[in-house]
């Protein structure tokens, strides 16, 4: 009798284990917002901004990757163009183009916007902890996604 109580309770904690193992491997979706705040709380942090240079900087940082957010939108819809089609491709290719010189045009003029309410110094540990901080989640997602594979 006391072997089919442990045997029992032995198998009822394997199983709450392998559930929550499971349930705690289960693909979480992406939170555009979250990641927006992660990022903010991530610069200011990184970067040492004080509450008023978050307060005058991170409005305008927002303005800068709303704008940026709209060509990174369409560039991603090119992912589609069927490879086969070398017209289609090469349109892909000069609109891409395109894309990237838009995005880097917004970028100098927000960096120059950032320089005006802002040190220099302040500006570049700004872009260096906004780079850093795209690297760590590229980081933890391929890691993630080596984990899931079981590699």
């Amino acid at each position: 009798m006391k072997y089919t109580v442990k045997r029992t309770i032995f198998f009822l904690l394997v199983s709450c284990l392998c559930v929550s193992l499971v349930y705690g491997q289960r693909h979480r979706k992406f939170d555009p917002n979250k990641f927006e705040a992660d990022l903010e709380q991530f610069i200011a942090q990184d970067a040492c901004l004080s509450p008023y240079e978050s307060s005058v900087f991170f409005p305008v940082y927002r303005e800068m990757r709303k704008k940026q957010m709209a060509y990174f939108g369409e560039d991603r819809r090119y992912r589609l163009v069927d490879t086969s089609n070398d017209k289609a491709c090469a349109q892909a290719i000069k609109r891409h183009d395109q894309i990237d010189i838009e995005i880097k045009k917004i970028q100098q003029s927000y960096h120059n916007k950032f320089l005006k309410i802002l040190p220099a110094s302040k500006v570049f540990r700004i872009l260096r902890s906004e780079d850093k901080f795209h690297r760590q989640m590229f980081n933890r997602a391929a890691r993630h996604d080596r984990m899931r594979k079981g590699r």
